[in-house]
C-alpha cells in the first residue's frame, strides 16, 4: 500500500462485451511497472466495475432488468460511479479515472456532478464520446455502422455445451481469435455461468439484446463531447486510440483532441496492432501506455491552471 497522498485509479466500467476482469491483465501489469515507483507516485489500489447489467451485476440484476423491460442508461451507470467516487473509502485519495469505449462516456458523465472535479486525471480509451454536429454531419453512414452492430450482436451466438467449447469457439472467431489469449480464458471463466435450464450448458451472464439496446443511446455521448471540452481546460485528459481505426472513425477521434472543437486535452497515444478491443488484445502494452503518463501526471489547481505532483 502506498501513502495516503498516492493514486488509486478506478478501471472501466468496461464498453461492450467484456466484464470487469477484463481489465485484470492491465492492473497486474501495472502494478509490475509501478512496484520500484517512488511511494508519492505509486498506484495505491485499482477499482474495477461492472455496468449494472454487464457480468456478476447481470446476474444480480437478472430479475429487475427482465421486469423493467429496457437498457441501463449511460446516466444510471454514471449515477452508480459517482456514488462510489463520492464515497468515505476514497477520501483524502488522488483518484485517476479510466474508462474504455461507453465506459469513457460514463466517466465523463459523472463530472456534471457538484464541483470540484473528483479526478488527477482522465484516461478515454478508445472512447465512444462524440460531438453531436459531427455525428448529424456523418448521420448515413454512422446509422448504418450502428444499425449493423445492433444486428450482429442480436445474432451473436450466446449458448454453448461447456466452457470448453466455448474457448474453442472463440479462439477461431473474431473479434476474440485477436485477443490476448489470457483475455479469452478469462472471457470464458467470468463472462460465462451456467444456463437456467442446466440442459443447455453455458451461457453469456448478460443479455444480448440488453447490449443491443444500449448501442443507439447516442444523446450521453453527445452530452459528453461538450464535458471534455470543459473538463480538459482543467484536468488532464489523455486519449488512448488502438492502432488499427475500427468502431471510432478517423473524423471522431480527430474531433476528440481538435482544439477547434474547444477540446484541450493532454495528450494523444495510440497503441500498436490493437483495434478497438485494446484492452484484451494488447493489454500489456496498453499498460504500459497508461505507465508512462501516470509518472508524468498532473493535477488542477485554483483557477484552472494545472501544476506538476
Amino acid at each position: 500500500m502506498g501513502s495516503r497522498s498516492s493514486s488509486r485509479i478506478a478501471m472501466g466500467p468496461p464498453g461492450g462485451r467484456i466484464d470487469k476482469e477484463e481489465w485484470d491483465l492491465v492492473i497486474s501489469r501495472l502494478f509490475a511497472l509501478q512496484k520500484h515507483k517512488p511511494e508519492s507516485v505509486r498506484i495505491r489500489e485499482a477499482w474495477s466495475f461492472d455496468r449494472q447489467n454487464h457480468g456478476d451485476a447481470a446476474v444480480l440484476n437478472a430479475h429487475t432488468l427482465v421486469k423493467r423491460g429496457d437498457t441501463v442508461s449511460l446516466y444510471e451507470w454514471a449515477h452508480a460511479l459517482r456514488s462510489f467516487v463520492d464515497s468515505p473509502l476514497l477520501r483524502g485519495h488522488r483518484l485517476v479515472a479510466l474508462g474504455h469505449s461507453a465506459g469513457a462516456t460514463a466517466w465523463m458523465l459523472t463530472t456534471f456532478s457538484p464541483p470540484p472535479i473528483p479526478y488527477t486525471a482522465l484516461f478515454l480509451i478508445e472512447p465512444t464520446i462524440t460531438p453531436q454536429h459531427v455525428f448529424e454531419r456523418e448521420l448515413a453512414e454512422r446509422q448504418s455502422y450502428m444499425d449493423l452492430v445492433v444486428q450482429l450482436t442480436l445474432n451473436r451466438k450466446s449458448e454453448w455445451t461447456t466452457k470448453d467449447a466455448a474457448y474453442t469457439y472463440f479462439k477461431k472467431r473474431i473479434p476474440w481469435s485477436m485477443w490476448d489469449d489470457r483475455a479469452v480464458s478469462m472471457f470464458v471463466e467470468y463472462g460465462l455461468h451456467d444456463a437456467p435450464d442446466v440442459r443447455r450448458g453455458v451461457t453469456l451472464k448478460w443479455s444480448k439484446e440488453q447490449e443491443a439496446a444500449s448501442y443507439p443511446d447516442t444523446k450521453p455521448h453527445h452530452e459528453s463531447a461538450v464535458q471534455l471540452a470543459k473538463i480538459s481546460k482543467a484536468v488532464p485528459v489523455h486519449l488512448i486510440w488502438g492502432e488499427r481505426v475500427e468502431f471510432m472513425p478517423e473524423y471522431l477521434r480527430d474531433a476528440l483532441s481538435d482544439p477547434n472543437e474547444g477540446m484541450d486535452v493532454e495528450s494523444v497515444s495510440y497503441v500498436e496492432d490493437a483495434g478497438h478491443m485494446v484492452v484484451q488484445e494488447k493489454p500489456d502494452a496498453l499498460a504500459e501506455v497508461i505507465a508512462a503518463k501516470l509518472d508524468s501526471l498532473t493535477i488542477s489547481v485554483v483557477g484552472g491552471s494545472r501544476a506538476k505532483l
